[in-house]
């Protein structure tokens, strides 16, 4: 379904659920704010030609007239926003940036949560065939090290600043105990930093130290992030024109899947088509 009186400047396009997993792909207006005016087009599925040959049907001047796009590191939407939207700037998602660097840190502390976890097996067999009762080493807090580990996911997603007193304690025995972690951490911290940077030169500069710190320090963890940084680093690039996000196109998926779960899901997808249509189109 499409929409050409909805077309702004400044459009966002993602994908969302409806049912069973059955993914369709949605274009917004971020002038609309997620009310009425906001659906520019609703497309099945997630195939670039699908999207390029719904898109097409849009007439072309007020293709050429958005300025600016912003999507997630999906290839496939990409290249069909490209074919479509001639005239327009893509906007890489911060939030779909940020979000895997700290999926990488996360990565690192499950690794060595499972690490623990086998260690500990390890002792209790040893223990038993010794005839001996197995117990658990416990640090100041009480944590013994597989919690710890588990303990500490929120710890390492926040600032220092937004730690209460009981998790900086953990955080500092954590630290203690797994200095690679906190190396990693640290450095998960120089990434989402240069995301409050004002120059679009200097956002640049930095993210080439980091990448390049990244790999001078062999942290291995962070490698993938950072060659898919440098894979998408123009888009990347262009958030520092107006600071643009995909926050809107996020908040609407929200209201899809909350309207959803209202209905206790989707039965007949073609009326609930219609229904986002009179709210949102």
């Amino acid at each position: 379904m499409i929409y050409p009186a909805n077309v702004g400047e400044y459009l966002s396009i993602d994908e969302v659920s409806l049912s069973n997993g059955e993914l369709y792909t949605f274009v917004t207006n971020k002038i609309g704010r997620g009310k009425r005016g906001s659906l520019v087009a609703s497309i099945k599925g997630t195939r670039s030609q699908d999207i390029i040959d719904t898109l097409e049907r849009l007439p072309l001047e007020s293709r050429k007239n958005v300025r600016e796009i912003t999507l997630d590191m999906a290839k496939n939407i990409e290249s069909a926003v490209r074919m479509t939207f001639p005239e327009a700037s893509l906007v890489t998602d911060r939030f779909h940036v940020v979000k895997l660097v700290m999926e990488a840190l996360q990565h690192l502390r499950i690794k060595k949560r499972w690490e623990e976890l086998d260690k500990e097996n390890d002792l209790i067999l040893k223990c038993k065939s010794e005839g001996k009762k197995y117990k658990s080493k416990e640090f100041s807090n009480g944590d013994t090290p597989k919690q710890l580990l588990a303990r500490s996911r929120y710890i390492i997603a926040k600032k220092e600043i937004q730690w209460t007193e009981n998790q900086r304690e953990r955080a500092e025995i954590l630290f203690k105990e797994h200095p690679d972690l906190h190396v990693a951490y640290k450095h998960s911290l120089a990434f989402r930093s240069i995301y409050e940077e004002k120059l679009r030169t200097t956002a640049e500069r930095r993210f080439k130290e980091w990448i390049n710190n990244t790999f001078e320090k062999e942290l291995k963890t962070f490698y993938t992030t950072a060659n898919t940084v440098k894979t998408n680093f123009e888009n990347i690039l262009n958030f520092y024109t107006n600071r643009n996000t995909n926050a809107n196109a996020e908040s609407f998926n929200a209201k899809i899947k909350l309207f959803r779960a209202n209905l206790r899901g989707v039965t007949d997808t073609a009326f609930f088509l219609f229904r986002l249509e009179k709210l949102f189109a």
